[in-house]
């Protein structure tokens, strides 16, 4: 094995966030009273890291709340021999926080090792430190300060978390790595401790989100990663207690099972199923045509397939892209309105970044937010 077998890098969304850094001292920031608000993302540690580079980017004052659900790859081994609280979206936040992501520091505890069962050094160093110190949050605090973090992270719950999952044919799936890869769209999910009891929550992480004048769901997997935090107790109190507005970022499209064919609408109402009805005030979602009456269903279709299908629909996909097992989240007009009738304003925009058809584009995101913030003071006034 060579060196570039050994090490690797993990592939994070956030990487092309780099352009948009560069491109900071020339665009708009936040203005007046839009600058000084606090904003916290509820999410998991893939698309969470989305909105903190954007949020980050507009100059708010940031933090995250993160799902303790997880229990595939090195965090999966970690918990299963260590016995120790999933450090992995942790660690994946963490490094979204960090104020200089070229680092070597930061660079490198996104490496996994192949001579060492593929694990990420940091989730190697978070749990070694939880250990050392007798504390995850404590270890959370001391990665904070190695990477000069600009927010902080908070676990949603301490306890060590079961995540069990009902799919749309009535199979029951157990553990978060088994229900993101289901071969049918997932219906409900739900958290038990590892004696069966309810989570206890993390009360500075219902803390953060109480103090919030933004609050940020997603993007990311659904079921796996935004759901699992709303189902602690306190969560969705929380929100409904916080004077911030609620975003919701819906996925572009689907490369796991657990969403496998479901509408944007569908996303929301799965959302709404879980405590969040009447809590969601707008709703983030790709369309790359204007939702308008006459126009058919719309996804990221031009940008997953390569080619010109404006006018395409779910069906339209070819068997290519089913086999890369990628789907994009389709929004129609008439969905807009019924998502609209329940209360949130559903913001459509082109939102595929050109190199990474699956990732938000840096900065079509960043507008996006920045809107969002204008339309939530405007509201507050």
């Amino acid at each position: 094995m060579n060196k570039s077998e050994a090490f690797r890098v993990d592939p994070a969304a956030t990487a092309a966030f780099s352009a948009l850094r560069h491109a900071l001292p020339n665009l708009r920031g936040l203005e007046g009273d839009e600058q000084g608000i606090r904003a916290v993302v509820i999410g998991g540690g893939t698309g969470a890291p989305v909105s903190i580079r954007t949020l980050l980017s507009l100059g708010v004052q940031t933090s995250a709340v993160v799902a303790m659900a997880d229990d595939g790859g090195s965090t999966g081994v970690l918990r299963e021999e260590a016995d120790v609280t999933p450090p992995g979206d942790i660690r994946k936040c963490l490094v979204a926080f960090a104020k200089d992501p070229a680092d070597p520091l930061v660079r490198a505890l996104k490496y996994r090792f192949a001579v060492a069962r593929d694990h990420a050094l940091g989730n190697l160093l978070l749990a070694a430190l939880e250990d050392a110190c007798g504390s995850f949050p404590e270890a959370i605090a001391i990665c904070e300060r190695l990477v000069n973090a600009q927010g902080h992270v908070y676990p949603s719950t301490l306890d060590h978390v079961v995540l069990s999952a009902r799919t749309q044919d009535g199979r029951v799936l157990e553990g978060q790595a088994v229900a993101c890869h289901s071969k049918t769209a997932l219906e409900s999910v739900w958290l038990t401790d590892e004696a069966g009891r309810p989570p206890r929550p993390y009360e500075p992480a219902l803390e953060a989100i109480r103090e919030a004048d933004l609050i940020v769901l997603g993007p990311g997997s659904l079921f796996t990663s935004i759901i699992p935090n709303l189902l602690i107790p306190g969560v969705v109190e929380a929100i409904r207690a916080s004077r911030g507005r609620v975003l919701f970022v819906c996925a572009l499209a689907d490369v796991q099972g657990e969403t496998w064919g479901l509408t944007a609408r569908e996303h929301f109402e799965a959302l709404a199923a879980h405590g969040m009805e009447g809590l969601i005030d707008y709703m983030l979602v790709h369309s790359k045509v204007p939702l308008r009456a006459e126009s058919p269903a719309t996804g990221s279709f031009a940008a997953l397939s390569g080619a010109e299908l404006e006018h395409a629909s779910t069906s339209d996909l070819n068997d290519t892209q089913l086999t890369r097992g990628v789907r994009p989240i389709s929004i129609n007009y008439a969905d807009m309105l019924a998502i609209q009738s329940r209360g949130p304003i559903v913001i459509s925009r082109n939102l595929v970044d050109s190199e990474q058809p699956t990732w938000h584009s840096p900065f079509a995101l960043r507008e996006a937010f920045q809107s969002v913030i204008k339309m939530a003071r405007a509201r507050r006034s």
